[in-house]
C-alpha cells in the first residue's frame, strides 16, 4: 500500500481534507514507499492510465473521475542521423501532460466530498485542473499572471473556472493563492499535492510498453516545478525494481531556459549563492517553466543525479527555431515544449538509444 506523509516532519496524510501542506510542521508532503508497479496487476480492460490504478494508492470503492487521458503515440522521427522517438503528451485530452496529474487529484478532490477549489497557473496546470473539475462537478478558480497566454485564458473559462488576473511575477501569483489557501479554501496545487506524481508515472509504463518493454538511453523533457520529470523518475525506477533490470535506467535531461532556470543553477552552480531565490525570473515564451522556487528541487536534482542526466539550459533566442523544427517533423507544440530541442541538439551525441522526447503541450495553446 502507497503511503504519503510529510517529508519534514514524518506526519502521515490525514485521511480526511485535502490539505496542501502539513498541518503539524508546514512541510509537504510526499511518498515514504516506492511506487507499487506489478506488471500482472496492469489491467488493460481499462482506458489511458487507469490499466495502472494499482499504484495510484486509491481506495478500491472510487470512482476515477477521466476524460480518456494517457496512452499517447510514442512516434519515431529521424534528427541528425538518429531515430529519435516523441512521445506525444500534447495529445491529452485538455491537450498537456498536466491531465496525468489532474485526473488523479480530481478522484481524490471528489472522494473527499470537495466542491471547491483553488489553483495557480501560468497555463497547463490551470486548464487541465478545469478541465477535471468540470467533470467531477467542483467549482475552480484559477490564479494566472496577467501575462497567461489568451488561449490558455480561453480554455479555462470555457470549463466554467473563475479567472482571477494577478499584476506580478509567477512567483506572486504563487504567493496570492497560498494567502486565499492559509485562510481556508482547499488549494489544488499541482505543486505541493503529492497525488498527481503517480499519474505522471503513467509516461514511464506507456514507454517501456510501446518500447517493447525495453529501457529507453535517455529522456529529455522541460521541467518547471520538475513534477513530470520526478514522476517518470518514480515510474521508471518502479519498472526497474519489477522487471530485475538491476541498475538499468535511462539518463534523465531536464530543460529550463535561462530567463528562469533554478534547477540549472543549483545543479551548475551558476546562480548567485547558487541557491533557488536568487535566480532572474524574466519574461519568457516558455512561461510554462517559469518557475523561480521549485517546490520539490533537491527531489528532483537528486532523481537526475541517480539517472547520470543532466540539466540544460535552452537560450531565448533558441526556442522559435526549436518549435519551428519540430513542426516541420509533423508536431505542432507551445514554446515550452520545444525548449527541448536545443537541450537535443547539445546531448544526442552523448545519448544512449533510444532516446525519448516529450513533448508536453500543444501548440493551439500558443498565441
Amino acid at each position: 500500500m502507497m503511503e504519503f506523509s510529510c517529508s519534514n516532519c514524518g506526519h502521515a496524510y490525514p485521511t480526511d481534507g485535502m490539505p496542501y501542506k502539513c498541518q503539524t510542521c508546514g512541510g509537504h508532503y510526499d511518498f515514504i514507499t516506492p511506487l507499487p508497479f506489478d506488471p500482472i496487476q496492469v489491467d488493460h480492460s481499462q482506458p489511458g492510465i487507469w490499466r495502472y490504478r494499482h499504484t495510484f494508492g486509491l481506495p478500491l470503492e472510487v470512482e476515477s473521475v477521466s476524460l480518456g487521458e494517457g496512452n499517447t503515440p510514442l512516434v519515431w522521427a529521424e534528427v541528425f542521423g538518429r531515430k529519435i522517438a516523441f512521445k506525444c503528451e500534447f495529445l491529452n485530452p485538455s491537450g498537456s501532460f498536466k491531465d496525468r496529474g489532474s485526473t488523479l487529484i480530481a478522484t481524490w478532490l471528489r472522494s473527499r466530498g470537495i466542491t471547491e477549489v483553488v489553483e495557480d497557473s501560468s497555463g497547463n496546470a490551470g486548464a487541465s485542473l478545469a478541465a477535471y473539475a468540470a467533470r467531477a462537478g467542483i467549482k475552480t478558480s484559477i490564479f494566472v499572471p496577467m501575462s497567461a497566454s489568451d488561449p490558455k485564458s480561453r480554455q479555462i473559462k470555457a470549463y466554467g473556472a473563475q479567472i482571477i488576473p494577478i499584476s506580478g511575477s509567477r512567483t506572486v501569483v504563487a504567493e496570492a493563492v497560498k494567502a486565499v489557501a492559509d485562510r481556508g479554501a482547499i488549494y489544488a496545487s499541482h505543486a505541493y499535492l503529492p497525488f498527481n506524481l503517480p499519474g505522471y508515472a503513467t509516461a514511464a509504463y506507456e514507454i517501456f510498453e510501446q518500447s517493447g518493454n525495453v529501457m529507453p538511453g535517455a529522456i529529455i523533457l522541460p521541467a518547471g516545478q520538475g513534477g513530470m520529470l520526478l514522476g517518470m523518475s518514480l515510474g521508471f525506477n518502479a519498472l526497474r525494481i519489477a522487471n530485475k533490470l538491476g541498475n538499468h535506467y535511462p539518463k534523465i535531461i531536464g530543460v529550463q531556459v535561462r530567463a528562469c532556470a533554478p534547477l540549472w543553477e543549483m545543479y551548475t552552480g551558476a546562480g548567485a549563492g547558487a541557491g533557488v531565490g536568487f535566480p532572474a525570473e524574466k519574461s519568457t515564451l516558455a512561461e510554462g517553466v517559469q518557475v523561480r522556487n521549485p517546490l520539490r528541487r533537491e527531489t528532483v536534482l537528486r532523481a537526475i543525479s541517480e539517472s547520470k542526466g543532466s540539466i540544460s539550459v535552452a537560450d531565448e533566442k533558441e526556442i522559435i527555431p526549436g518549435f519551428k523544427a519540430l513542426a516541420q517533423l509533423g508536431f505542432y507544440v507551445e514554446p515550452t515544449s520545444a525548449i527541448v530541442w536545443s537541450a537535443l541538439i547539445r546531448t544526442i551525441r552523448y545519448l544512449d538509444d533510444p532516446v525519448i522526447v516529450i513533448l508536453t503541450g500543444s501548440g493551439h495553446k500558443y498565441g
